[in-house]
């Protein structure tokens, strides 16, 4: 072997090896994330990935996903053309078009859809990405429909939801000057991994750390200082009594209560009412350690609440919990303060970087008139009242009622129809529309229904804007070209516009030229952003001053911090206006004697997204549900048998998972497996009343042993 096929064995990049590097990012996790990756290209192919090093979210290091971005790029199910469907919706029959007959049919199929039964019968949907989502909503505003939407609809806006009807605001924990960090639900191990490394080194520090989890997770093995392992689903109830006990024991901040919050009296007769017997009776946490919690946490300053984007808010009593956890923050005089919960203004897609882009105003200026009749609006009037898109967890229902008016086409980006509850449901839905158009880089079950499939590209194939804390920004260019004749989202919504005959300058003149439009007065520019090839420290950074916000009137009715809902109230509709706890919709039974807890994160896979990455499969290669080791005796089952999940909504074949990281009485399930659908057990009905959100892990079944030969 001579000394150059040495160097390109060893992927080593120079001009001899024909190897470069080029700056890219990971979109397969979270894009609260998007870490920095270096790929090693070689004649167009990318042959090697490494942690960007210096970048300001991950420092050089990737998470096990991210580690599978090559295998996941040249996955063998990419979609490399336009295709249009020619058999059965669900069956494999499509034949390639071209781009200019996939746009005919769909423009042609809109326009007369919109002339026969009106704008509003057109739905544009977006998954989980977010990178284009001010466009897509514009584009579809422009078209003159009210219903855009996104996964959204499940993901993290009933958290916004809850701190904007108390605070007016969003807001985030402020950790690195904190003496104390609450997390409600802390699963940044297996996902967000940058956060449990901040969590390590505020242990470091000597911060002290209270985790509340119904699972001992490695944050709880590694960084708890007190552990309150509660009951899924009784979490408002914990967070309540708490409060109580603070008020009780006058471990408030009465001054700043006084100055900056309204409805407090009412809160506190609520709160102090609360037996802690029953509480711990309810919630399964011993009463000495709700008494301990309350004294960390109402001497302890300065301390910072913090959640996760979804597991919290993902139960039929979400929202009214995530405001009995938000209101700790309020009735210690945390908020707003150095190392409580500060204030956020989002920069761009709902991530804050500590500076203001003008994307929101962008997505919503051109919104047509008419739209508090969107989908889900009147059955969710919070959601309704706060979010500018659609409640899509009321999607199918108005697609199979047809009530209030019927809606006949979807264009949506990444719909994964298996994440709804009661997928089959959602599932029937599409099947009834007349025209469905789905974007997406594989063949996906959802995109097996679609009359039109078009080929997207990966985040190493797109030029794309991203922020990041701390003041910075990053404009990536492609890695690589795109792979066969696939597009990027905002190219396809552009050219969509045109042939929609939109007049849209912005839309027309593609992505950079709304990032150029929507960044202006940041103090940087597109072209300076691309010639740094790292990410820059935006120069107009907006200052944060101690009690800043708060001190100049909240965005709130009242105009202070509301414990007692002015908004909810207006509502009306039997919603309460206080944080008060109410169980969840489904409770255990002796028929279905367990509590089912969906979407919870594992490490080698998020959503559908590495389910047919054979590498990352390899690490879990089967379906399988965690349970207690008890509950594995009882039942005599050992790790690796087959077991039947069944409710009254149906029954999935998995494998069992026996672990001490779960409580007796729980079962523990990742989602969107096709072969093992979980969501076709939740009910579709189990929905937050206030947001709209589904009851993932407000659900309830029975486990029994799959005998040998028998199929489920």
């Amino acid at each position: 072997m001579t000394e150059l096929e040495r160097k390109i064995k060893a992927k080593i990049p120079g001009e001899d090896t024909g190897i470069s590097i080029k700056k890219t990012m990971c979109d397969i996790c979270t894009p609260l994330c998007h870490c920095g990756i270096d790929a090693y290209v070689k004649d167009g192919e990318v042959i090697k990935i490494e942690g960007t090093a210096g970048h300001p979210m991950n420092g050089g290091v990737l998470c096990t996903k991210g580690a599978n971005n090559r295998a996941y790029i040249y996955r063998e199910d990419r979609i490399k053309t336009p295709l249009r469907r020619t058999g059965e919706r669900g069956g494999e029959s499509f034949e390639p078009i071209t781009w200019d007959e996939a746009y005919s049919e769909i423009a042609a199929k809109l326009l007369g859809t919109k002339r026969t039964y009106g704008a509003n019968s057109v739905v544009f949907y977006s998954g989980y990405d977010k990178w284009y989502r001010f466009m897509l909503q514009r584009l579809a505003f422009d078209f003159g429909t009210i219903n855009y939407g996104a996964e959204s609809s499940t993901c993290f806006t009933a958290n916004r939801m809850a701190w904007m009807t108390m605070t007016g605001k969003f807001a985030r924990p402020d950790m690195p000057n904190a003496q104390l960090y609450l997390a409600w639900s802390s699963a940044t191990h297996y996902s967000r991994f940058n956060v449990a490394n901040n969590i390590d080194n505020f242990k470091r520090r000597g911060g002290k750390v209270i985790i509340v989890d119904p699972r001992i997770t490695p944050a709880v093995q590694r960084c708890a200082d007190l552990h309150l392992r509660v009951k899924p689903g009784t979490d408002g109830l914990l967070a309540n009594c708490i409060a109580g006990l603070i008020i009780k024991k006058g471990l408030h901040d009465a001054e700043y209560i006084e100055k900056y919050v309204h409805g407090f009296e009412e809160y506190a007769q609520y709160v102090c009412s609360l037996d802690i017997a029953e509480v711990s009776r309810v919630t399964t946490v011993p009463q000495e350690l709700i008494e301990r919690a309350a004294e960390m946490i109402g001497t302890t300053k300065p301390m910072s609440v913090e959640n996760s984007p979804g597991s919290l808010i993902h139960q039929t009593n979400g929202y009214q919990t995530a405001r009995a956890v938000f209101a700790l923050s309020v009735i210690t005089g945390n908020y707003n303060n150095v190392g409580g919960n500060l204030p956020l203004d989002f920069t761009f897609c709902e991530q804050g970087a500590g500076f203001k882009t003008s994307d929101e105003q962008f997505a919503v200026e051109t919104m047509p008139s008419g739209y508090e009749n969107r989908v889900g609006a009147a059955r969710f009037p919070v959601w309704g009242k706060l979010i500018t898109q659609i409640q899509c967890t009321d999607l199918a229902r108005q697609i199979l009622e047809g009530e209030p008016y019927p809606l006949k086409c979807l264009v949506a980006h990444g719909m994964n129809y298996r994440m709804f509850p009661d997928s089959g449901y959602m599932r029937r839905a599409i099947e009834k529309l007349d025209f469905f158009v789905d974007i997406d880089l594989f063949m996906t079950d959802t995109a097996r229904l679609a009359d039109i499939v078009l080929p997207a590209c990966s985040s190493f194939e797109r030029e794309e804007f991203k922020v990041y804390p701390g003041g910075f920004a990053r404009y990536y260019m492609p890695a690589i070209e795109p792979l066969g004749e696939a597009r990027n989202d905002a190219r396809i919504i552009q050219e969509l516009c045109a042939r929609l005959g939109i007049e849209d300058e912005y839309l027309l003149s593609g992505y950079r030229k709304c990032i150029e439009h929507v960044i202006e007065g940041c103090g940087v520019t597109v072209d300076e952003l691309i010639a740094a090839d790292a990410p820059v420290k935006v120069p107009n950074m907006m200052k944060f001053t101690p009690r800043g916000y708060i001190d100049h009137g909240c965005a709130t009715p009242s105009g202070k911090l509301e414990l007692y809902s002015e908004l909810i109230a207006s509502c009306g509709a039997g919603l309460e206006p206080l944080p008060k706890y109410y169980p969840p919709s489904a409770r255990p039974s002796e028929e279905f004697p367990f509590i089912l807890l969906t979407g919870v994160r594992v490490a080698n896979v998020i959503h559908t997204r590495l389910h047919g990455v054979s590498w990352a499969r390899a690490l879990r290669p089967y379906p399988a549900a965690d349970i207690s080791p008890e509950d594995a005796e009882r039942l005599g089952i050992s790790a690796g048998d087959k077991i039947c999940l069944y409710n009254e909504h149906g029954e999935i074949e998995v494998r069992a998972n026996p672990t001490a990281a779960v409580a007796a009485g729980q079962v523990f399930m990742f989602h969107d497996y096709s072969e093992a659908d979980v969501s076709r057990l939740l009910d579709r009905n189990a929905l937050d009343a206030y947001s709209g959100f589904p009851g993932y892990k407000s659900a309830v079944c029975g486990i029994r042993k799959v005998e040998e030969g028998e199929s489920v």
